[in-house]
């Protein structure tokens, strides 16, 4: 595997950051964009590195939200345990507490389903997933299942008002984003509209999902396959890491403004048109699948 240059790191970098958050996949972008330029695949490993910056983005952002969920979570344990004196009294009743306090529970809850999968399915999406046709049809698929989810949605609901089955069943469309294509926040804010949810409480449960799938996965694949990351060039993998945080800051900022008053059709059209424009180059052999 070549050594990938600062500049391809840093455009990379951009990609990664721009698609990570809006629902039209960042993998896809970064798998596609070496074939267009009929350059090697970076690799899921290198992939799910750099997104290591759009995490740090993302913990940045949502500084206040974490503390305060961690702090309601602490008082609320401490108090269930200082009320637990007789057999009647069930510890960790999560019914009572506020929605704070729950929300630390229901992240790690909704992350476990991708944690299964990830490791099931690991071959397959560092192998066969990662084909052009895979992403193409991913990216159409789920472009029609989110505008289906947005026109069905009543959005009644806040992010306040999150159950812990709500959790469970966005958890496991997580999972889903393990195909390459697929956008783990398109298919989240997909579920969260499907349950319901208006569309900023479904995209900010999204990105608050987001921060433990995205740790773990990168992590896990900088111990792994730190022998075919350090291959890419130590520097390449920080620059791209790097222009990361800084782009992905600014979209979360932004996709959240944006859902406030606009419908997802033109992440639909846009995820749609670059599926059919990939298989049409297939087919006429302009890249390789």
């Amino acid at each position: 595997m070549n050594e990938l240059s600062i500049g391809m790191s840093i455009l990379l970098g951009v990609i990664q950051g721009l698609t990570e958050f809006i629902p039209v996949s960042s993998t896809a972008h970064v798998r596609i964009l070496p074939a267009f330029l009929d350059m090697q695949d970076v690799g899921a490993a290198y992939t799910a590195v750099i997104q290591l910056g759009s995490l740090i983005a993302l913990l940045f952002y949502f500084r206040k939200d974490l503390y305060e969920f961690s702090m309601q979570s602490f008082l609320a344990i401490q108090k269930e345990i200082e009320q637990y004196t007789s057999l009647n009294q069930t510890i960790m009743n999560l019914k009572h507490w506020s929605y704070e306090a729950k929300m630390p529970f229901y992240l790690i809850i909704g992350t476990i389903p991708i944690s299964i999968f990830g490791i099931l399915l690991k071959n397959l999406i560092k192998g066969p997933f990662r084909s052009l046709y895979v992403v193409a049809g991913s990216l159409i698929l789920f472009a029609i299942l989110l505008w289906i989810s947005d026109v069905k949605s009543k959005k009644n609901k806040s992010i306040e008002e999150i159950t812990l089955w709500d959790a469970i069943w966005i958890g496991f469309a997580q999972s889903l984003a393990l195909v390459p294509g697929a956008s783990r926040s398109g298919v989240t804010l997909m579920a969260g509209l499907f349950l319901n949810f208006n569309r900023e409480s479904a995209m900010r449960f999204s990105f608050l999902l987001s921060i433990p799938a995205i740790a773990l996965s990168g992590f896990y694949e900088l111990f792994k396959d730190w022998q075919e990351i350090s291959q890419l060039g130590i520097m390449s993998v920080f620059v791209g890491t790097i222009t990361a945080i800084v782009v992905s800051y600014v979209v979360i900022a932004g996709l959240l403004r944006y859902l406030k008053t606009h419908n997802t059709l033109v992440f639909v059209i846009y995820r749609i048109v670059l599926g059919l424009f990939i298989y049409g180059l297939i087919y006429k052999g302009m890249i390789s699948p």
